[in-house]
């Protein structure tokens, strides 16, 4: 069965993470404490799919980690042409250089504090882009990204690196080729992407032992509970009063 295929892949991955990854998300963690501690913060900017939502504002998740919202909106009311999209080429955000220092510039970085990109392939414009501009300001850059998948692909940065390349330190999705775990022959293609637990796997682990670093510091971390909790409401008011007044 599929599912049974899925399921054995999936673990095969994680089991890749927590052969490989624990020495840089040792790294990344400590580098993240300590921006903590000395009044850094936490930023995350994804563009993948899962941790702008699964890592900011979940139950048991540091208030710490603050996201990097981006939109870029244009308005032209026109009336409808049918060779319009026929002869244009689509303009992704993540491939148009210069934005990267624009949002830099209008986020509320600054040295010292830490920046996690997340991208699964790695390759396009602005991941790239944000981490050579942001260590360029004193600011410590993390990757989550799929280093196979990355290496297999071209990048599309000017100056030819992949976003595992471009940065401090390197968490490593193992996803493999093409992101899929479950290859179906009648469909000459691969099913269910392993990139987005794979993240979430390594995010939370990443959290984890942040709050031990700190806790060991004698610092208490501020930390969600479910807003279905009793006592839920009491409790992340003052923890989030207490994390914007510490930091962490």
């Amino acid at each position: 069965m599929l599912v049974q295929q899925y399921f054995a892949n999936m673990k095969q991955v994680l089991e890749r993470i927590e052969a490989t990854q624990l020495g840089p998300i040792e790294e990344a963690a400590v580098k993240i404490a300590d921006s903590l501690e000395n009044g850094g913060i936490w930023h995350l900017l994804d563009t993948g799919h899962m941790l702008m939502h699964e890592a900011v504002g979940r139950t048991g998740g540091m208030m710490a980690v603050r996201p990097v919202k981006v939109t870029v909106e244009v308005d032209n009311p026109t009336r409808y042409r049918e060779e319009d999209i026929s002869k244009k080429k689509r303009v992704f955000m993540d491939e148009v250089a210069g934005l990267p220092a624009f949002i830099v510039g209008k986020s509320k970085m600054m040295p010292g504090d830490v920046l996690m990109i997340g991208s699964v392939s790695g390759i396009n414009i602005l991941p790239v882009e944000m981490a050579l501009y942001a260590r360029e300001m004193g600011i410590t850059v993390i990757a989550l990204t799929s280093v196979e998948y990355s290496g297999f692909l071209k990048p599309m940065h000017p100056g030819g690196k992949r976003l595992y390349e471009a940065c401090d330190i390197v968490l490593d999705n193992c996803s493999g080729i093409g992101d899929t775990v479950v290859q179906v022959e009648e469909l000459g293609q691969g099913l269910c992407p392993s990139s987005g637990i794979a993240a979430a796997y390594i995010m939370w682990a990443l959290q984890t032992r942040v709050v031990e670093l700190l806790l060991a510091r004698g610092k208490q971390p501020s930390v969600y509970i479910s807003n279905h909790m009793p006592g839920a409401g009491k409790h992340n008011s003052e923890a989030w009063s207490r994390y914007e007044k510490e930091g962490y």
